[in-house]
């Protein structure tokens, strides 16, 4: 679980909920079902107007991308890649054929198959990097799809305001209901607003953020393949692809191999 994402969610949900209550309004007042449907149904239909529906699918899928922080750490691959070049330099690069079906991501597996197949370094770049760049178009659909729902929200949250004044200006004969109509009104603007700013927009932020992690993952694995191919040795390929490593990751990794260090250094000193 995202702790962000769940703490934020229910953070942002909460002031707004909570602010109506101490300002007085019940429940009842801003919870309107017509204003729902307006809002919600528009939204989705504008935004399905300018998608295709592989696209909303995927932005659907992507709602858990959201909540679920993904399991494939940078460190991990560079430590894997790491495996793979010392294996080939001990072995032979034609030892790798073996990893293949064990490689933890298909763009990895591809870039190893390749350099397996004694593709040219210049041809394995511009093949995967075709690869990148389509998978980049792809990937980014998500959070375009929350942002174009963002974009739409609000303004269908008027449209149903002025729809709701409408039916207020009907009923005119009666000052009686002139006041709690005219809020039922703008109860649909404060939930497309709402669910822009709390859900949409940042939903789509943090998609665009984990998708150009991605492809910032994919670029080192096709680095590290590359060094591999070329016969770098691992420990330039490993200073190279540190630099994708986030710096908290690096951290848990320095800190991890301080601590074993350590437990050796004990285990090799003399009894006082």
């Amino acid at each position: 679980m995202d702790i962000a994402s769940a703490i934020g969610l229910l953070l942002g949900l909460g002031a707004v909920v909570g602010g109506a209550l101490l300002e007085g309004l019940h429940l009842g007042s801003i919870t309107q079902p017509t204003a729902a449907i307006i809002v919600v149904g528009g939204t989705i239909g504008a935004t399905m107007l300018s998608f295709p529906l592989r696209s909303i699918i995927g932005a659907a899928k992507g709602i858990m991308n959201v909540l679920f922080e993904p399991k494939l750490k940078n460190s991990a691959v560079v430590a894997e890649i790491l495996r793979y070049a010392n294996k080939a330099r001990r072995e032979g690069l034609i030892s790798l054929e073996s990893e293949l079906p064990a490689a933890s991501d298909d763009f990895l597996r591809k870039a190893l198959s390749l350099a397996v197949d004694g593709t040219d370094s210049k041809l394995l770049r511009d093949a995967m990097e075709i690869e990148l760049d389509h998978f980049d178009h792809e990937g980014a659909q998500p959070a375009k799809v929350f942002e174009a729902a963002g974009g739409f929200a609000p303004t269908i949250g008027i449209i149903g305001a002025v729809l709701g004044l409408i039916h207020v200006m009907e009923n005119l004969s009666d000052p009686s209901k002139l006041g709690s109509g005219i809020a039922v009104a703008f109860v649909a603007t404060v939930y497309g607003v709402s669910s822009a700013n709390l859900l949409f927009l940042p939903m789509g932020s943090k998609l665009k953020i984990q998708h150009q992690n991605a492809v910032s993952a994919k670029e080192m694995m096709l680095e590290g393949v590359l060094g591999i191919l070329e016969g770098v040795n691992p420990r330039i390929i490993e200073d190279k692809l540190t630099g994708y490593v986030p710096h908290h990751e690096r951290k848990g990794e320095n800190a991890a191999a301080g601590e074993k260090t350590r437990v050796q250094a004990d285990a090799v000193s003399p009894a006082s």
